[in-house]
């Protein structure tokens, strides 16, 4: 059989593999290895081998555990509790203060461990019971939460752009440059949407119960204790990165250090909290680099039988136009993100998309900042969106699948006119790379 066969089987028997429920980074791998018998026999195991040294030898993915590492010890030590309960006393008074606040939280625990679900799951152990509680609208509390989880893809220090650098050979700095105004105005128009419904359908967004009572002396306390040295620290690793102070590892692993700090200064910091976060980091980075490993392992053999030439061919084929190109590969995209995670997505399309991103005279940066945003979307997306699958672990039977199909809906349009927007104007997410110099 040619090689183009195997390529083009590669496809099918992964999400075969996948749809008899095996986990997505076994799949990857088993499907590898099956196609790479033909070609190698007994030997596909050494190449399998060869990518594992590739892989554990990227210097730019040794950020991602002090990255999860600083996300979960500011959980677990109970830092962004203080974080939300602090952002309440600021944003109660507004319409639909409780959804602000979890929105405004999500960016926050976005900010600072990047990792898509982890988001989710806090901030929505941190809020379901305090807007139930308030009686706020069960497709507003989902929506909210599915919404608010999938800015850890946007925001920087996102790992998705972090791995889409590894493997595009770009500069990390330069891409967080890139989704910073594409990520802005997700939020912005999130925050608008929420205070939309709270304005003109009360009854979904109540005011709270008992809404703390302070001064304005005590809100600046609040604010100077409670808020300020997360957000100090937030705002110290991300900058480093986006201004070329630092490498992504070094500025993430003053990140964790820092992170370590303040539980010690909150006297937070307990063995279990450090036990609990020592755990959960190596859980977490352990299931993204199998994923990894995987994703590099399956786009091998898939260049090894020339799968990237049969894609090229079919679209040099045809006289396509650059927006026709770029469209046809986030269709792509959002289709992947129906059934595979967003680690499977990059490794696996993006080695197939640069040659053609080259070939074309595609901005490799512009597409980037388009693919962010596709993969936030397929994200939220039903009927298979892991957002919903995310929030169905940690909310009550009472909060239906219809009502978060409901709720996320509308925070779909919120992301497609973002997605609308980047494309019409390419600047909102070159400008600022392009302004950026000196950055690695």
């Amino acid at each position: 059989m040619s090689s183009d066969f195997y390529a083009a089987a590669m496809f099918p028997l992964l999400f075969i593999f996948i749809f008899l429920g095996f986990p997505v980074s076994f799949s990857l791998i088993a499907t590898a290895f099956i196609a790479a018998w033909p070609v190698f026999g007994a030997l596909s195991a050494f190449q399998v081998f060869g990518v594992v040294e590739h892989t554990a030898s990227q210097f730019l993915l040794s950020a991602i555990p002090a990255f999860v590492f600083m996300g979960v010890m500011l959980e677990a030590s109970g830092i962004s509790e203080r974080l939300f309960s602090a952002m309440q006393v600021w944003l109660h008074r507004f319409p639909g203060g409780l959804a602000l606040t979890t929105m405004c939280m999500a960016g926050v625990i976005a900010a600072s461990t990047g990792i898509v679900g982890a988001v989710e799951v806090v901030i929505g152990v941190m809020a379901i019971p305090v807007m139930l509680k308030n009686k706020y609208s069960k497709s507003l509390i989902s929506g909210t939460i599915c919404a608010g989880g999938s800015l850890g893809t946007m925001i920087p220090p996102s790992l998705v752009v972090v791995i889409y650098a590894s493997i595009s050979n770009q500069s990390v700095g330069k891409l967080f440059w890139a989704v910073l105004i594409p990520a802005s105005l997700m939020v912005v128009l999130f925050l608008g949407y929420i205070i939309f419904r709270a304005i003109f359908f009360p009854a979904d967004a109540p005011r709270a119960v008992n809404p703390p009572s302070t001064t304005l002396a005590q809100k600046l306390k609040i604010t100077a204790t409670g808020i300020f040295p997360a957000f100090t620290l937030i705002v110290a690793v991300l900058g480093s990165i986006l201004w070329g102070v630092a490498t992504p590892t070094e500025a993430a692993s003053v990140g964790s250090a820092g992170a370590v700090i303040l539980a010690i200064c909150y006297r937070s910091l307990t063995w279990n909290v450090l036990k609990r976060t020592l755990i959960s980091t190596l859980y977490i980075n352990t299931m993204i680099m199998m994923i990894v490993l995987g994703g590099n392992i399956f786009s091998g053999i898939f260049r090894l039988h020339k799968g990237n030439e049969l894609i090229q061919g079919l679209i040099s084929t045809h006289d396509f136009s650059t927006f026709t190109i770029v469209g046809l590969m986030l269709l792509m995209v959002f289709l992947a993100g129906l059934v595979l995670d967003w680690v499977s997505i990059v490794l696996i399309s993006l080695p197939i998309f640069l040659p053609i991103l080259v070939a074309a005279e595609i901005d490799p940066i512009w597409f980037a900042a388009l693919m962010v945003i596709v993969i936030q979307t397929s994200y939220l997306t039903p009927p298979m969106a892991p957002s919903i699958f995310y929030l169905r672990s940690i909310a009550p039977a009472e909060i239906t699948y219809m009502d978060m199909y409901k709720g996320v809906v509308p925070f779909i349009i919120c992301q497609i006119l973002v997605l609308v927007l980047v494309l019409a104007w390419p600047e909102l997410a070159t400008y600022l790379p392009s302004r950026a110099q000196g950055i690695n």
